[in-house]
């Protein structure tokens, strides 16, 4: 597996890049990836089925300058910035693997990240709900993925020393919520690991037995992607 660790300035590049390692991986013009980023503006990333106006106080954004996007894979609404590591899988679907589904997929992938994090931590990192990562019962780490024929996205977010009370202004309550969340307001239920970025992405690389490599990420591809999707308002506030 080969290690990215590559951060855009433009924070729809940032999720551009993900879904073109995707399609590169998918017509065999790379392999199995590992990519960390952390942005240092804060932005808002809907999930592909989210609503905007249900998920975001839009007019808070406003105000504050917040950029709201959308990427192409599933799960919740997050609030991005300094302070919160961003993490994308490139994974091949093997056979007769964990990997042939999405239950399968998050629960192997959530694992091992756990089993990797835990050493740093005061107390054991353990997945909840469908695809949180928590550490006692509060969660550091929101998780989505893409898939296609050949191989599979797997990317989230995690809290290190990110401001959690921003969240409380820019971001709704979620309609659907997962059980041991238990009607928490977001600087209740998220909570910081306390530890450096790097310190996490040396553990995640380490898990993952990822190297430096030669990955290449094309400008005039991830250029194409905003153009055609992340930079359009349409695409954004598409629900």
């Amino acid at each position: 597996m080969k290690l990215l660790n590559t951060t855009y300035t433009n924070p729809a590049e940032n999720l551009a890049c993900d879904e073109l390692l995707l399609n590169r991986a998918e017509e065999g013009e790379e392999g199995e990836v590992i990519r960390f980023w952390e942005s240092q503006s804060y932005f808002v990333v809907l999930g592909y089925s989210r609503s905007a106006e249900e998920d975001v106080n839009l007019t808070r954004c406003e105000l504050e300058g917040v950029q709201v996007l959308r990427r192409a894979s599933g799960g919740g609404t997050v609030l991005q910035g300094p302070g919160c590591l961003n993490y994308a899988l490139i994974l091949k679907i093997r056979p007769d693997t964990p990997l042939v589904s999405i239950t399968g997929t998050t629960r192997y992938v959530l694992e091992r990240n756990a089993r990797a994090l835990t050493p740093f931590l005061d107390s054991a990192a353990e997945p909840m709900g469908e695809s949180d990562l928590t550490i006692r019962g509060r969660k550091f780490s929101g998780n989505a993925q893409r898939r296609l024929s050949r191989f599979l996205l797997f990317h989230g977010t995690i809290l290190s020393r990110f401001d959690i009370e921003r969240t409380t202004r820019l971001l709704h309550m979620p309609a659907k919520q997962p059980a041991y969340r238990n009607r928490r307001d977001h600087l209740n239920f998220l909570v910081n690991l306390g530890i450096d970025v790097r310190t996490v992405t040396d553990a995640l690389q380490r898990e993952w037995n990822a190297e430096t490599g030669t990955t290449r990420v094309p400008h005039e591809g991830l250029a194409d992607l905003v153009r055609r999707r992340y930079g359009l308002r349409t695409w954004t506030f598409r629900v």
